[in-house]
């Protein structure tokens, strides 16, 4: 399994549509991509600013549909002028899965 996590800091004010955003690319995934097995979106308790995604994807071929997707790049045409600095990412092999 291939996972992303990515960690996003809206400017003030902007966390709503930032949120918002976040999930119009999570109905997407739900309806279009199979093979992205998991998206999960947090947003900070204590920041609101902040959010997190976790991804699971079955394969590199899954993780590289969904980041070239229609959905991601109208994510970042919202997301690019409202966005406190750089998204973080961390692409990985999942090692252990609770199920």
């Amino acid at each position: 399994m291939i996972t992303i996590t990515a960690i996003l800091r809206a400017r003030i004010g902007a966390e709503a549509t930032l949120r918002q955003a976040l999930l119009d690319v999570a109905a997407h995934v739900a309806r279009n991509e199979p093979d992205t097995v998991d998206f999960f979106i947090a947003q900070g308790r204590d920041d609101p600013t902040v959010f997190t995604t976790y991804e699971r994807f079955t394969d590199e071929a899954a993780m590289d549909r969904h980041n070239g997707s229609d959905a991601v790049a109208a994510f970042f045409k919202v997301a690019a002028p409202i966005l406190d600095g750089d998204v973080v990412l961390h692409t990985c092999r999942e090692a252990s899965a609770k199920r």
